[in-house]
């Protein structure tokens, strides 16, 4: 099983194969509006518009898992990073990552790498569509610890 296999909605609610991201390294990150960790959308913009041309796709799921710090519609939402952040890097419809009625992605991506335990927990999943690290919450996305591990994602 890949990355690749799977299909996810966009924030617009139109279908994405994830097949589209084959040979590139791709950071997906469950996030949260009202979160102490929100401020972290900055930093991955910036990962994004830093890295975008190098082969790095920086994929957001919203999700109202923990502390329910995620209720608005996916209108809202991508008001809010647009307004906000000024985020361009993909965005999808929200998710739920753990527990019952767990999307595929966040099934695929936790079964080696175990479920989210806050928003903007972070996986990075190489050009073979498997994943290879996963960082919590707390690892920001200017951290030596996480710009390394893309670094040589690309290297691969």
């Amino acid at each position: 099983m890949s990355l690749h296999e799977l299909t996810a909605n966009t924030i617009d609610g139109k279908p994405q194969p994830l097949s589209a991201w084959k040979g590139k390294v791709v950071l997906v990150v469950n996030t949260a509006s009202q979160c102490g960790y929100t401020p972290q959308y900055d930093g991955l913009e910036k990962l994004y518009e830093e890295y975008k041309d190098k082969g790095l796709v920086v994929a957001g799921f919203p999700s109202n898992d923990f502390g329910a710090q995620e209720p608005g519609t996916e209108a809202e939402i991508k008001t809010f990073c647009s307004t906000k952040f000024n985020v361009k890097f993909p965005m999808f419809a929200k998710v739920k990552t753990k527990g019952d009625g767990q999307s595929p992605v966040y099934r695929f991506l936790s079964t080696e790498h175990g479920v989210p335990q806050w928003n903007f927990h972070k996986y990075l999943v190489g050009k073979d569509g498997k994943v290879k690290k996963a960082f919590k919450s707390g690892v920001a996305p200017e951290s030596k610890e996480l710009r390394a591990a893309i670094d040589a994602a690309l290297a691969e």
